[in-house]
């Protein structure tokens, strides 16, 4: 196993692009950084769901990596167009948040947002890279209400992110992958 950068995206077979959300200086610029150096074959600064539907072309699996942020009530708007999008492919697709250093109230709302991992910077537990894509090839159960859509996370932290706030009742459904997506 590779010590340095992973390089899934430049891999043969394994085609994968990253969008960063957040600021573009600082933490966000620090992302970009970060995804260009851990191999992603295409990086670039999330602008609408209409520019990753387009890279979709280039590379059939998409992450989208959240630079940490004061408020993250500001990510809200992001992370429901792509946990709700029509796009089976944009609405399975890994959202990592990136931060460095969370509350647990912070963490609770990652959750909330649909967030399939949170990383705390600086990550000293390995190679980031393997961190980010250990994301692929995994089947991952997700579960929707009226105001949540996202991977399984009950029982953790204490909170029930699945308890309806408003009546209806929650259906689980089978990631297509990202563990069921191609690669080709």
């Amino acid at each position: 196993m590779p010590t340095g950068n992973v390089g899934i995206g430049r891999e043969p077979g394994m085609r994968a692009g990253a969008f960063i959300v957040g600021p573009r200086d600082g933490s966000g610029a620090a992302l970009l950084d970060m995804a260009r150096a851990i191999g992603f074959q295409s990086v670039a600064r999330y602008r609408g769901l209409d520019a990753v539907e387009r890279q979709f072309e280039s590379t059939p699996l998409v992450f989208f990596l959240f630079a940490g942020v004061p408020r993250l009530s500001r990510l809200k708007p992001a992370t429901a167009a792509i946990r709700f999008a029509a796009n089976p492919r944009l609405r399975f697709a890994p959202m990592i948040y990136f931060a460095p250093q969370l509350s647990r109230r912070q963490l609770e709302s990652c959750v909330e947002m649909g967030f399939d991992d949170v990383i705390t910077l600086p990550y000293v537990n390995g190679d980031i890279g393997e961190r980010v894509f250990r994301q692929v090839g995994r089947t991952v159960l997700y579960f929707e209400t009226p105001t949540f859509f996202g991977p399984d996370r009950r029982g953790r932290f204490g909170c029930d992110v699945l308890a309806p706030r408003r009546p209806g009742r929650r259906r689980p459904l089978a990631s297509p992958g990202v563990g069921g997506i191609e690669n080709s």
